[in-house]
């Protein structure tokens, strides 16, 4: 696989509207974004930080992937996302390297951008998400 870039951080918390504020607060800029993706029963607000996103991650079902993680774990980071372009070709890649998947075909995620997520088993423990902008499609 060949990432572009890191193409956001994703952190999980129990309360999106008091995040967002501790937010602009902390990093002295507004949130550009506020969008609800049903897919991934989650509510998200992003930040941008030169080429870097933040993703603020609030669960719209307790038994949501962000729900189950805040259950677990509590609110923090969640994934390293890398912007890729091709993901079904880097999910095949991966697949191919024996890596595992949690999605083996991208799904719609935020911000107008296709992901998949990388299984942790297979990185050390940290889950990655890669994402490709479906406005600027495969180079």
């Amino acid at each position: 696989m060949s990432p572009s870039h890191i193409e956001h951080i994703g952190i999980a918390v129990k309360d999106l509207k008091s995040a967002v504020r501790l937010y602009e607060n902390l990093l002295g800029r507004e949130c550009y974004k506020i969008e609800e993706v049903p897919g991934q029963k989650v509510r998200t607000a992003f930040f941008r930080i030169g080429e870097v996103k933040i993703e603020l991650l609030e669960s719209t079902d307790p038994e949501g992937p962000i729900g189950k993680f805040i259950e677990k774990r509590g609110e923090g980071v969640h994934h390293i996302a890398f912007a890729v372009n091709d993901i079904g070709k880097q999910l095949e890649i991966a697949r191919d390297n024996n890596i595992g998947l949690i999605n083996e075909i991208p799904q719609e995620g935020a911000d107008g951008l296709d992901i998949a997520f990388i299984h942790p088993k297979s990185t050390s423990g940290v889950l990655i998400e890669l994402c490709e902008d479906k406005r600027s499609g495969p180079e």
